[in-house]
């Protein structure tokens, strides 16, 4: 089984028990990106640079002999509508081509304490208006089990990212069906945990979607 296609509990405990290193794990899911990603189109930003760093910092707490939570050292991704400090956060429109939050979101906040990854911000569809993740300015996302297919909207991205193995886990956020109708036509499932986010650029319900093996 490809490292992409391990689940979150997997890879935490062969992190913690050194099977694995974070660096290791978030440069395969990157290679998986560059194998797939001009097919799927699930990413608008990508941020290999502070993701590689963040990585090499949970492997130094490792090898420290600290135990790190479970979401931490693995790489996830996260819907372009969360705002990311310091990281490009456009909702997919031309308004906001150029937009760098200069703060988290409150999901981003905590997920940052627990020193997860973020590989990039995954495309959607325009301020979440839509349910197929077509009314992106900058592409349209396909659906990894047919390239033919939409993957529902509008947290298309994030859940087309986890059905092709482009991330192991990633942020979609719904007051509609934005989460769950995505999880459905992307065969993947969804925690139903969910948490209002303050301090998010579209006020929304944030759920964690989490993968399997890959269809591509």
């Amino acid at each position: 089984m490809k490292l992409y296609e391990s689940t979150v509990h997997e890879l935490h405990e062969q992190l913690q028990n050194k099977q694995l290193s974070s660096v290791e794990l978030t440069n395969a899911v990157y290679d998986r990106i560059d194998e797939v990603e001009d097919k799927i189109c699930a990413y608008v930003t990508l941020d290999k640079e502070n993701a590689l760093a963040q990585a090499a910092k949970v492997d130094a707490m490792i090898a420290a002999g600290e135990t790190v939570k479970p979401l931490a050292g693995i790489p996830g991704a996260i819907k372009d509508n969360i705002s990311t400090k310091g990281l490009r956060t456009t909702c997919s429109s031309h308004i906001l081509d150029n937009f760098i939050p200069v703060y988290d979101a409150h999901v981003i906040a905590n997920l940052r304490k627990d020193e997860t990854i973020f590989l990039g911000k995954t495309n959607m569809d325009e301020f979440a208006m839509g349910s197929t993740t077509e009314t992106s300015y900058f592409k349209n996302t396909h659906n990894a089990w047919n390239l033919d297919c939409v993957p529902g909207g509008s947290s298309g991205g994030s859940a087309a990212a986890i059905a092709a193995g482009e991330a192991i886990w990633s942020l979609g956020s719904d007051t509609g069906g934005s989460i769950r109708q995505p999880a459905i036509d992307n065969r993947r499932h969804l925690i139903d945990n969910t948490v209002v986010c303050r301090n998010n650029l579209l006020y929304d319900i944030v759920q964690l979607f989490i993968g399997g093996k890959s269809p591509v």
